[in-house]
């Protein structure tokens, strides 16, 4: 029955509903406000970079962004999910829903995988994603560390552009995944390490600005001794500096880590929806990206 005239019912209009659209570059200064509301210190240029590989929807409503939800393909057989944001103000109304329901629907047959915060879990159970292993993120200001001494027939030289072949072969090893165009991103905003054993590429490492400071990742080696080297050589000389790092659970770094500046900053569970990638090895992925692209 409607509210009858002048009653407090008819002085309260109902809110419009948030429209979905597809996410621009031109969200990114908004999407960075609205992360920072959330506790997520990503910056104007991390969405640009994020957006800039993938796609995704905002929700809008008076011309304020309210939440967003990205993808990032990974080849024709998975991609990832992330950056999956609701205005405080707007949770528990179903939103985080309508934004994955889309998300589902324009990565089509694909696998999908997220890393998932203790909020947004449930929900992703629900939509059929199954949870798999965790990610522990490790963040602080850098102690003082050694540069790492190399063993004999071992270096470490720059990565380029050039050198692009040589990432998505051992990435491909290490992850299963197509990441050609992201590892080519990658190498235009950041720089990158290359160790070399009697000649042959055995590992790399990145560092970016992100966020707070810099976050390393992705590390591929075959072993932890290697990731430490190109862990190591980012955080050597700088002393004070804000530095982040994301590991799969069970990595054997966390405690080195730790004495070196960066604590451990809170875990989050890795999810997959479909078919993990198979890794055929010998490399190993020992940091992400970051969470949101694994």
């Amino acid at each position: 029955m409607a509210p009858w005239p002048g009653s407090p019912m008819a002085e309260i209009a109902a809110p419009e509903a948030l429209t979905l659209r597809a996410i621009t570059l031109g969200d990114a200064a908004l999407g960075a406000e609205l992360s920072r509301r959330v506790g997520w210190p990503y910056r104007r240029e991390d969405w640009e970079f994020a957006i800039g590989l993938g796609g995704g929807v905002v929700g809008v409503r008076d011309g304020k962004l309210l939440a967003t939800a990205l993808w990032w393909p990974y080849g024709e057989g998975h991609a990832t999910l992330g950056m999956i944001i609701v205005a405080p103000e707007e949770q528990g109304a179903g939103i985080g829903k309508r934004l994955m329901q889309t998300l589902l629907a324009q990565a089509g047959e694909r696998s999908l995988m997220l890393n998932a915060t203790v909020a947004g879990e449930p929900l992703y159970a629900r939509l059929g994603f199954r949870a798999h292993s965790g990610v522990r993120q490790q963040h602080g200001h850098v102690l003082a560390v050694a540069s790492p001494e190399l063993d004999v027939g071992e270096r470490l030289r720059p990565g380029s552009a050039a050198d692009l072949s040589i990432l998505e072969c051992l990435d491909g090893a290490a992850t299963g995944l197509e990441r050609g165009p992201t590892l080519a991103a990658l190498l235009q905003c950041g720089e990158c390490l290359i160790l070399e054993r009697a000649g042959q590429p055995v590992g790399f490492s990145i560092l970016r600005a992100f966020g707070r400071g810099h976050v390393i990742g992705p590390v591929v080696a075959a072993n932890e001794a290697d990731a430490r080297t190109l862990i190591a050589c980012w955080l050597h000389g700088r002393t004070g500096q804000f530095v982040r790092i994301d590991l799969p659970f069970g990595s054997g770094l966390c405690e080195w880590l730790e004495q070196v500046g960066l604590a451990p900053a809170g875990d989050v569970t890795a999810m997959v929806r479909g078919d993990l990638p198979a890794a055929s090895g010998p490399a190993r992925l020992h940091a992400l990206i970051n969470q949101a692209l694994g």
